[in-house]
């Protein structure tokens, strides 16, 4: 068997994957505006070309990074909506998966940091912003599905879903990011989940 091919996927993949943990060093000791692609190049033992070739820009890499830390804070796909089941706990379900990534200590740490440089270039965080909108997108999709099979009264699922993650983070995040205020354990994450999920069926369902 010819395996050359999959050689060099092989390399470039621990690459990608030693720039992504160089930027997460650099982008946490350092802040936003100071981290430079030179200095994630250097940390990664690899050519500054080499980091290009991964990430168009240094926005683009962040942005890749929170991503990343997204998709390693679900142990499966999200749950889609199941016609017939409770309303209640599948999104419970969704909530607690929500909760377990604002609970993830490096995703918050990236999250303050993209926070920070967020106030000093509006652009860039209406551009953060909306790349970490797009991993809220299934919630979104929940509620539309559980509005058309008629079991949710939300002619707006995109609003109605962003209403839900607004009082998730009221107690899941910003406190955290604002205040200083510790994470929440898990039975905290369950009462969040349950109390919103709640609050939530009470207006829509």
């Amino acid at each position: 068997m010819d395996c050359t091919p999959a050689t060099p996927q092989r390399l470039t993949d621990r690459k990608r994957a030693a720039i992504v943990a160089a930027a997460i060093d650099e982008f946490l000791a350092s802040g936003f505006d100071a981290t430079s692609m030179d200095r994630i190049a250097a940390r990664a033992s690899v050519s500054k070309r080499t980091v290009y070739n991964h990430f168009p820009s240094k926005e683009a890499l962040f942005a890749s990074i929170l991503c990343q830390l997204w998709d390693a804070s679900a142990t499966a796909d999200a749950p889609g909506y199941r016609a017939g089941e409770p309303l209640r706990a599948q999104l419970v379900e969704l909530l607690m998966r929500k909760l377990r990534l604002l609970n993830d200590e490096a995703f918050f740490k990236l999250a303050r940091v993209a926070i920070a440089a967020g106030i000093h270039s509006p652009e860039r965080a209406r551009d953060m912003v909306a790349r970490i909108g797009e991993r809220e997108e299934d919630l979104t999709v929940w509620v539309r599905a559980a509005a058309a099979d008629g079991r949710l009264k939300a002619t707006d699922p995109a609003f109605a879903s962003q209403q839900l993650h607004g009082v998730v983070k009221a107690f899941a995040f910003w406190p955290q990011v604002a205040m200083g205020q510790p994470p929440l354990d898990e039975a905290q994450q369950r009462q969040v989940a349950e109390s919103s999920a709640d609050l939530f069926l009470a207006r829509y369902a």
